[in-house]
This record gives C-alpha cells, sequence and structure tokens, in this order.
C-alpha cells in the first residue's frame, strides 16, 4: 500500500471513516463506489491507524492517513484535497471535519435543509447508507459488494468452527454458558473449535472454553494479531458470533456464519446475501447500545436456534 502522504501526480481524494473494524468493513462498497468513480484519484482513507492491515486487503484504496479523534482536522495542507468524503456519520462534528479541508467536492449527507447530499434516514442499513450516499453524488455502488482480499498471513487454526465470544458492550454479549453449549454440541461432531477474541476478553473465552469442557490450547482470543485474527476467520468453516467485527471479516470472505443481534437490529448491520444467518427477536428489542446486560432481543436467543441455523449451513 502507498504511504498516504507520498509524492503523487493524481489528485487527492480523502475518505473519513474514524471508527472500528465492523464500521470499516460496511464501507467497503461505498469504496469501490468511489475507486470506480474516481479512476485517476489516489485514494485515502483517513482511519484508525490499527486498521491498516485491513485497508492494506481492500483493493479500492491507495493509502492510509491515521486520524485519532473525531474533531481533529485532516492532515493535509489546504488546497491538496480535490474531492472529501464522509462516510463517518451524518451530523455536524464529522460535516465540519470534512468542510474545513477545503476540497473542490465534498460529499456527505446535508446536515441543514438546502445542503447538497442526501438528507441521513436513521433506520437505513449501513452498507446501503453510504452507497446512496455515494450514488448521490454520481458515484454509484453495490451494497452487497462487501469482499476484501485474503492476507498473507497464515490462519492459526485452518479450517476450525470459530466461537467468537466478546463483543464491544455488555449489551451484546451472548451469555457465556450459551457460547458454551454451541461450542460443546460442535465439538462432539467432530469439528475442531476454537475461540477468539481481544486481550480483554481472552479471560471469558477461557470461561467459555471450560464450560464446554474444551482446553485453554483452544482459546486463541488476544493471542493473535489483527492480520491473525482475519487469516483466521477467512479460512474458518464457520463463525459463530454476536454483532461484532467478526462477523463482517465472515461476510467478507462469505465464511458460513450465525451473526446474533441485539441492541442493533440486523436490518441495520446485518450481513449481506450469501451463506450467513441472522438471529434476533426483534419484538423484545430495547436498543440501548450502553445497557449493563443483554438487550431482551439478543438474551432470547436459544442454543437450539443457533444450533439450527448451523443447520442450514454449507459445511466447508
Amino acid at each position: 500500500m502507498q504511504r498516504a502522504d507520498a509524492p503523487a501526480d493524481r489528485p487527492l481524494a480523502v475518505t473519513f471513516r474514524a471508527l472500528q473494524l465492523g464500521d470499516l468493513l460496511v464501507a467497503v462498497p461505498a469504496l469501490r463506489a468511489l475507486r470506480r468513480g474516481l479512476p485517476e484519484h489516489r485514494l485515502v482513507l483517513a482511519t484508525s491507524a490499527w486498521l491498516e492491515p485491513v485497508v492494506r486487503l481492500i483493493d479500492a484504496v491507495d493509502g492510509l492517513v491515521p486520524v485519532r479523534a473525531l474533531g481533529d482536522p485532516l492532515p493535509f495542507a489546504p488546497g491538496a484535497i480535490d474531492v472529501v468524503v464522509n462516510l463517518h456519520g451524518g451530523g455536524q462534528q464529522s460535516a465540519a471535519v470534512v468542510d474545513a479541508a477545503g476540497a473542490r467536492l465534498v460529499v456527505r449527507h446535508a446536515v441543514v435543509p438546502g445542503e447538497p447530499g442526501p438528507s441521513w434516514i436513521e433506520e437505513q442499513h449501513e452498507r446501503e447508507r453510504w452507497v446512496r450516499l455515494t450514488a448521490a453524488f454520481g458515484l454509484p455502488g453495490d451494497p452487497a459488494d462487501v469482499r476484501i482480499a485474503r492476507p498473507a498471513a497464515r490462519s492459526p487454526a485452518q479450517g476450525a468452527a470459530v466461537v467468537h465470544v466478546g463483543a464491544a458492550f455488555p449489551s451484546r454479549e451472548w451469555p457465556a454458558d450459551r457460547f458454551a453449549a454451541v461450542a460443546r454440541s460442535l465439538a462432539a461432531e467432530g469439528r475442531r473449535v476454537v475461540f477468539s477474541g481481544s486481550a480483554a476478553e481472552r479471560p471469558r473465552a477461557l470461561g467459555v472454553a471450560a464450560l464446554a469442557g474444551l482446553p485453554d490450547a483452544a482459546v486463541l482470543a488476544g493471542a493473535t494479531d489483527l492480520e491473525g485474527f482475519v487469516a483466521l476467520i477467512a479460512d474458518a468453516s464457520l463463525v459463530v458470533t454476536a454483532d461484532t467485527g467478526a462477523g463482517h471479516l465472515a461476510s467478507a470472505f462469505a465464511t458460513p456464519s450465525v451473526v446474533l443481534f441485539g441492541p442493533v437490529p440486523p436490518s441495520r448491520w446485518g450481513p449481506p446475501p450469501g451463506p450467513h444467518v441472522a438471529l434476533t427477536h426483534p419484538e423484545l428489542l430495547l436498543g440501548d447500545a450502553f445497557a449493563a446486560r443483554p438487550d431482551p432481543a439478543l438474551a432470547a436467543v436459544t442454543v437450539a436456534e443457533v444450533l439450527a441455523a448451523i443447520e442450514r449451513l454449507p459445511v466447508l
């Protein structure tokens, strides 16, 4: 990948998306739309620096410039950017960041009536949201165009069934004993089962493994870097996860997956068409992302529902 600050004789397009792994992956269709619509431009993604191993796998992007916080200005000299795109959000703060770049063309949602760009639709699916935005500026895309390249790293557990036990907030954490019951059932079928997650989620993963009767060696949470985690999901036979980056990676590689939703519904963040099943109980949804316990829509998903969903998926 070309350094974002490297000299170039092409006009510069900068896309702002300073969020997490799942946020990056749902923006891939819009990034592809920008690449097709701006073939002469050098397309740089302004995002969280730790995401660079994944950004390298998106063939639409030429470089990355790290940004740390929403209020920080884009690190380019005035007049350097020809096109700037706000894939971060639809509010005043992110609009101010891209407006301050002084670009010839600013691609963003309208914040006040009468501005260029589409209005923000809160309930729209994220992939469709960003493709609708680019299309409004003559840059159409396909919201199902989520595939990224496989990493060079080898999977630490080729062909394993991956149970991803963590989540960003307690509201998204499916109960540990239910993850364990699913893992125990998969192991009883003769599948190799491993548990993924971050270093902070390793104690939870170890607890789930113990409940499932599986050894600590099956716990990869905290034992892989980001590229290794991507390779693990890319080469898995199955992924079972709450609504996390692991689920979006499974979509990016068409890895069969069961993704459990709440407090955000799959109508907003669910997988594209493919070997994926989204489970939730939408009639119970509270939608409080910062709740201290699992959303009722997620908590109502049973082990039997997950195992039945797995039965409907292709076996790799």
